[in-house]
């Protein structure tokens, strides 16, 4: 179960789905003096993907933000405050 950075519900996810998109992201989220527009996160993540876990097929966009909010509500990553669109970097701590 995932966790949400409002405190909404998460969702379930397959666990490989999950360890892979986490991974993905932190490989593709910048350090704190950087930062990546969101949109771009899903074509970004595709390298870096398990394909066993992510078939060519496989719609990414909703993993892409389901683990994104997952990983805000964990204090690992965070939007850059006043960027619109809606821009990502790392945060400074967090609780994995």
């Amino acid at each position: 179960m995932t966790l949400h950075p409002q405190g909404k519900e998460g969702v379930n996810i397959e666990t490989d789905k999950y360890e892979s998109m986490r991974r993905a992201l932190l490989k593709v989220i910048p350090g704190r003096t950087a930062s990546v527009p969101f949109k771009s996160l899903a074509k970004l993540v595709e390298p870096h993907l398990d394909p066993v876990a992510f078939p060519p097929q496989a719609s990414r966009v909703w993993y892409v933000t389901a683990v994104k909010q997952d990983l805000e509500a964990r204090g690992l990553i965070e939007q850059v405050p006043g960027l619109r669109p809606q821009h990502m970097r790392r945060a400074g701590g967090g609780k994995s």
